[in-house]
């Protein structure tokens, strides 16, 4: 079992959540993150002068892939989906996850059926 994380540009989102519904990955968290990679953000020259913005708005995704079959077709759906080929596209990050819990209520058992005692 894996969490997948990538960080890529916030208008490639729609793109990457199609994709990886598209191989069966439907569960995932997302969250407006803002960052800088290598490139270390933007400069802009204007008449007033110079402009600099160090942090860029990104978009991150955070998936729990428990079928560690999927992990590398996600991680190559996101690249596929996500590039563009210019600084800033983003990056992945694939961790161990030693736990996963669901917190939702258990089904209502059957009619005439207890639910098991805690």
């Amino acid at each position: 079992m894996k969490m997948v994380t990538a960080i890529i540009r916030p208008e490639k989102l729609q793109n990457v959540k199609d994709a990886l519904k598209d191989i069966g990955i439907n569960g995932m968290t997302i969250t407006h993150v803002y960052g800088r990679g290598k490139q270390g953000g933007l400069k802009f020259t204007t008449r007033a002068g110079e402009i600099v913005v160090d942090e860029l708005e990104k978009t991150k995704i955070e998936m729990v892939i428990e079928d560690d079959s999927l992990v590398d077709k996600a991680v190559d759906t996101i690249v596929e989906h996500a590039k563009t080929g210019k600084p800033g596209d983003g990056r992945i990050i694939v961790t161990p996850v030693e736990r996963f819990v669901r917190i939702r209520p258990e089904p209502e058992p059957p009619k005439g059926e207890q639910k098991p005692s805690e």
